[in-house]
């Protein structure tokens, strides 16, 4: 059977919806190309990018140096499993292992967030011989059993049952909360340290130090959840280790999204203590650490190291702060770096829609009051400038 073609929004989104088992609620956008933070549709218009497909687009659409790398490595070698050695393995491990704290010396490659997550926490019963898992309120870990089973927001944790077992629930921010959970029977405390879809929620750097005070009185492997949160998102590359976090460092760090520039790719970061209780065959993975997603990895650090991007994203930000505060609807701003929640008064899905309608993409979150912000890391003053002007048409109404 042919396949069939399409060229107007009409006929993709038709075609689409045949074939395609509905997940998402779509914009209606056919998206053909991208360049930095602009996407291109199909009939020719051009997109303002601040969501960057759920946060993956760190170094912008279609980054030259990481389609010259991915290019590269197709015409050598698609894919080999991790039965062989791999050059381009090895030196992305390497260049991920540089870049993250000095304590997490290896690195495990799987395939997506909610893959990283399931792995550390089954490295963590490992390393502990304990089962159970404390997370926290507006904490999202994924949708595979065990990540939704950490996931405590909203209709996710409904949407997998049956839950796995062994799963607690903290209050975020709360360390009393966490403190009376934190028995013999615990294996790991892990969450977002910025929430993202629970509204871009954020901690003290107090209750940051406190986990892992408490982590390490009692024996709990702490695991730091930067699937949006790491590769640069934060004007740093890892949440861990930073200011904000009391420079608290973990003893896992899972990772995704923007880590492979859009090529799908997850890893976790893990000290010597948690690699030195596994053994071959405790994890594997088919497609995990596969050479295209190595590649991508590998040129996305080099494109955000060379491109001073960590740099753009403090200095954007400020800017991005500053000129928001022109906008009186805007009543706070939550988060750091370009994870960034606009919060209003009123629901911010009015206000979602409107930009959309001229062209700029924005994401809601489970806050019906945020807006969120999850642009490419090379986002300019220019953009920012365009951004918050139709921001400012758009609650004047």
């Amino acid at each position: 059977m042919k396949p069939e073609t399409a060229t107007s929004f009409a006929e993709v989104a038709a075609l689409e919806d045949r074939y395609q088992l509905a997940t998402y609620k779509k914009m209606s956008i056919v998206a053909e190309r991208g360049e930095g933070v602009w996407l291109y549709t199909n009939d020719g218009r051009k997109y303002l990018d601040l969501y960057g497909g759920h946060a993956v687009a760190g170094t912008g659409h279609s980054h030259p140096q990481v389609v010259k790398a991915i290019q590269q490595q197709a015409e050598q070698l698609l894919f080999y499993s991790n039965l062989v050695y791999s050059d381009t393995r090895a030196r992305a491990a390497e260049k991920l292992v540089a870049v993250a704290p000095d304590s997490l010396c290896k690195a495990f490659f799987c395939n997506s967030g909610t893959e990283s997550n399931e792995n550390a926490m089954r490295l963590a019963r490992f390393a502990t011989g304990r089962s159970n898992i404390i997370t926290f309120s507006g904490g999202f870990h994924g949708r595979t059993a065990d990540a939704i089973s950490a996931t405590f927001l909203g209709k996710y944790r409904e949407l997998g049952k049956p839950n796995v077992p062994g799963h607690v629930e903290a209050e975020f921010g709360n360390i009393e909360s966490v403190v009376l959970l934190a028995d013999q029977t615990v294996a790991a405390i892990m969450l977002e340290p910025i929430q993202s879809m629970a509204g871009v929620r954020t901690a003290s750097p107090e209750f940051f130090q406190a986990l892992r005070e408490l982590c390490d009185e009692r024996g709990i492997i702490l695991i730091y959840d930067e699937v949006q949160t790491g590769v640069g998102r934060t004007g740093e590359w890892f949440f861990a280790g930073s200011e904000a976090g009391a420079q608290v460092v973990p003893d896992i760090i899972t990772l995704a999204k923007a880590l492979g520039s859009g090529i799908p790719v997850g890893a976790c970061l893990v000290s010597e203590k948690i690699a030195g209780h596994i053994k071959e065959n405790d994890l594997g993975t088919t497609f995990g650490g596969g050479m295209i997603a190595m590649a991508a990895v590998t040129a996305t650090l080099e494109a955000i190291e060379q491109g001073a991007m960590l740099a753009n994203v403090k200095r954007v930000e400020s800017y991005l702060r500053k000129r928001l505060d022109e906008v009186d609807a805007v009543v706070g701003v939550r988060g750091l770096g370009f994870l960034l929640g606009l919060q209003f008064a009123d629901k911010a899905a009015p206000i979602h829609q409107a930009l959309l309608e001229r062209q700029i993409i924005t994401g809601t979150s489970s806050d019906p009051n945020v807006l969120r912000l999850l642009p490419p890391l090379c986002l300019q003053y220019v953009e920012v400038d365009h951004f918050v002007e139709t921001l400012r048409e758009v609650v004047r109404g």
